[in-house]
């Protein structure tokens, strides 16, 4: 269901980006033609200037999110492999979600270990068992991890025998793809240049053409809904895990919990403001704001509450149950 809407929204926004304002420009420009020898060329040239730089960010952004991360991801498995720090891991949960038939069996795990500082926590994991024969991943038995030592490098955390693989395939096809999107927006470059320029060059091209207003909107979708709204939401990148993997967990004394009068999605964000003691016994006052589903509402209101901080930046702070 979740992904489905997600496909949905995906599908809603990319057509406010890119078909809708070719049917209003080409709509406007009809009714009403420009008259092109009245334009500055300097200002239509930097005009087209303005237009390749913001396409030139919008597919690297995409080059970087589709293919690069790939072999950074890789890259950062192997490093974690050599260099990550050990640790054995109890295995608490199993479940098995891979349907029957599938190549491997793979399980999403609930694990206990203690973290950088050694605070016990518990940590959710799926993993592939390509060697089912041993048994390896059941109920009660023990596994060795390697954690990344900074909390810089996704995945952060990694089984002790993983091995990263690239499909070559899916990476042929990808890579296809978005040489397939470079083909088509160099197509509309050469289509709009021999269709509107009367002989007068790229005068035609103005800031509301769908050349410059494209790209504008698919880059104002990424820094509002994918870095904004996800920052207000989770919290700086990595910010979790980092706290989850280095932080001490300590039971705080709630002092309040009021709503802010934002919403997200229809759901309330609640500034909680607590109270602790560190490491080093001394009292730290925190706040942290949260987005709360509306049936929850009724229990923010509780007297104590369990949270993981830094001890080197105690103002950093995460709740228990947000973590694992």
């Amino acid at each position: 269901m979740r992904r489905g809407l997600g496909i949905f929204w995906t599908l809603y926004m990319l057509f406010f980006a890119v078909p809708f304002p070719m049917i209003l420009y080409y709509n406007i420009k009809n009714e009403d033609p420009p008259v092109l020898y009245d334009i500055n060329p300097l200002l239509a040239l930097g005009i087209v200037l303005v237009s390749v730089i913001l396409w030139c960010m919008v597919l690297g952004s995409w080059l970087y999110r589709w293919i690069i991360v790939n072999f950074k991801a890789k890259s950062n498995i192997q490093y974690l492999v050599k260099h990550g720090v050990s640790r054995k891991a109890e295995i608490l949960d199993v479940v098995k979600v891979s349907r029957s038939g599938s190549k491997y069996n793979t399980y999403e795990l609930v694990l206990s270990f203690k973290n950088l500082v050694n605070t016990e926590i518990r940590q959710k994991a799926f993993v592939n068992d390509a060697k089912p024969q041993q048994h390896r991943f059941e109920k009660g038995k023990t596994v060795e991890i390697r954690i990344d030592k900074d909390v810089k490098r996704p995945p952060y955390f990694i089984f002790a025998e993983s091995e990263a693989r690239i499909n070559i395939l899916i990476i042929f096809l990808i890579s296809m793809g978005w040489l397939t999107i470079i083909v088509l927006v160099a197509g509309y470059y050469i289509y709009a240049y021999l269709t509107e320029n009367d002989g007068m060059g790229w005068r035609f091209i103005t800031y509301w053409h769908p050349l410059v207003i494209c790209p504008a909107i698919l880059l104002f979708y990424k820094g509002i809904f994918s870095y904004f709204l996800n920052r207000m939401i989770n919290g700086r990148k990595g910010e979790p895990e980092l706290i989850k993997f280095k932080g001490i967990r300590t039971t705080a004394r709630q002092i309040s919990a009021e709503q802010t009068g934002t919403y997200i999605n229809e759901q309330p964000m609640v500034l909680f403001t607590i109270e602790y003691e560190d490491s080093q016994n001394q009292t730290r006052r925190a706040e942290i704001k949260k987005i709360v589903d509306l049936l929850d509402l009724g229990s923010v209101k509780r007297k104590t509450v369990d949270i993981f901080y830094l001890k080197d930046n105690p103002e950093r702070i995460a709740f228990v149950e947000d973590l694992e």
